[in-house]
């Protein structure tokens, strides 16, 4: 089993996510047996639910990571909440932080339980600095603990 897991901007732009999709699809056709495949993401708006739509389009299975339990209630959006929904019905395995409320400290334990359960992580990043909790950080620790990271940023890319 191959286990990547992705972090990465949420305002991408609507014009942005093709682009990130497909080069997503791109590498995930490198991986070899879609059977063998399981994505870890937050499914959170932007590339973390772009890259779980990619893996199970792929045939792979999809693990979600929540940063509490009121994560769905509190901080999914009505325009964002269809799709994670449907991410999250069609997920494999659910794992849901032990927090009440989701905020930094839950960002924080949910990049890491994303992170330490990955053989590879995905970053679709422009490489910006970003604030503690960011995609810059979330890479940095995987850099930390040894993951390879795989930075996606496609031509024409922005975020909102």
């Amino acid at each position: 089993m191959v286990r990547l897991g992705v972090t990465g901007h949420m305002n991408i732009t609507e014009s942005t996510m093709p682009l990130v999709y497909e080069e997503i699809r791109k590498l995930l056709a490198t991986v070899g047996d879609p059977a063998e495949l399981a994505g870890v993401s937050c499914i959170a708006r932007g590339a973390d639910s772009v890259f779980a739509q990619a893996v199970l389009d792929a045939g792979g299975r999809l693990e979600v990571v929540l940063p509490s339990r009121n994560y769905r209630e509190r901080k999914v959006k009505p325009d964002h909440a269809p799709q994670f929904d449907d991410l999250l019905a069609r997920a494999d395995t659910v794992r849901v932080m032990d927090f009440e409320d989701a905020g930094r400290e839950a960002y924080e334990a949910a990049n890491e339980a994303l992170v330490s359960t990955c053989d590879q992580l995905i970053a679709v990043w422009d490489s910006q600095p970003s604030e503690k909790g960011g995609t810059g950080t979330v890479v940095d620790l995987a850099s930390t603990k040894g993951i390879p990271v795989v930075i996606l940023w496609p031509e024409g890319a922005e975020r909102a």
